[in-house]
Formats: C-alpha cells, structure tokens, sequence
C-alpha cells in the first residue's frame, strides 16, 4: 500500500515537471510588446466607438497605423496625446473633435429600464417606472444608451467646455 502511495506520487512529481518544462520550451511569444502596452492605456470599455470590437482591436490597429490614435472618443484628447507620444505620431490641432455624452430627455423618459441595464459603466441612475439620469462622470459615450431606449428620448450631446475638457486649438501659434 505505501509503496502504490509512493509511486503515484514520484509520477505526479516526475510529470508536474515535465508538463512545466514544456509549457517554458513550448512557450508561444506575444510579439511586439507595444500592443499591450497601448491596450493598458485605453478604457477598457470595449465600447466599439472606434470601429473595431474591443480594446485590444484598437490597440493593434493604432500600433500597426490602420487607427489613428484619436479613434478612441472615451479615453478624450489627454489619452490620444499620451498614445501619439508613445507611438511617435504627431497629433494635429483640432483633430480629436468634443466628446459627446449621454443625456435623457426628462419629459419623454418612461422609466424603463433598458438605457439602465445596457449601460457598461453604470453612469445611468433611476429605477423602474422612475426617471433616468446620466452620470457625466462615468459616461463614456458609448451609445448603448441610445440603441437601447424604445422611447428615444436619450441623445448624445457634445460636453460643454469646462476646466476638466478645455484645450486651446493653437497651442503650437502661442
């Protein structure tokens, strides 16, 4: 009995190494380290606002040049700035147009649910039978919102400039 015990473990001990052996020599290469590196910095919604599926789409396509780094309307001009430097393109003045985010139009809202419950972020706060509001803060803009609502009373509005989203269109003329 105890020398049964000990051989199936001397085998689970042999073939446990062998098995991480293989995984290191048969170990497959993720290829250019600077498609992480881009996806880390995107929102990570997934949103779709770019023209491709998911983040990680996005990051390859700017990284390989089919995106330019000013697809991505969630992450606003400070994250197309910081992609330009990272992947050294110039970013021209006025290029990244004003982010539009969700908003409900108070008289026409039922109540539903459905702009609620389609929202990635959680920036829609009401309950059932009682009028929704859009959190500016955690919007994205994604527009699920706006496919989701039977009574299309939700829009997306261009942000009003403010301290937090300001930026001078000639900064390069100063």
């Amino acid at each position: 009995m105890i020398m049964a015990t000990l051989a199936l473990a001397l085998m689970g001990v042999l073939l446990g190494a062998a098995l991480g052996v293989a995984a290191r020599y048969f170990a497959v290469a993720d290829g250019n380290p600077l498609f992480k590196e881009v996806e880390q910095m995107l929102p990570g919604g997934n949103c779709g606002q770019c023209g491709v599926p998911g983040c990680g789409a996005a990051a390859v396509g700017m990284v390989e040049g089919t995106l330019p780094v000013t697809c991505c309307p969630p992450g606003g001009i400070g994250l197309a700035e910081k992609l330009a430097s990272v992947l050294g393109v110039t970013l021209e003045a006025g290029e990244m147009e004003a982010p539009k985010l969700a908003r409900v139009e108070a008289s026409e809202c039922i109540g539903c649910t459905r702009c609620y419950k389609a929202c990635p972020t959680d920036a829609i706060v009401g309950a059932t039978g009682q009028l929704h509001c859009v959190l500016l803060d955690a919007c994205t803009g994604c527009g699920k919102c706006v496919d989701a609502c039977p009574e299309d009373c939700i829009e997306l509005v261009a942000q009003d400039p403010s301290l937090d989203n300001w930026r001078w269109s000639k900064p390069q003329a100063a």
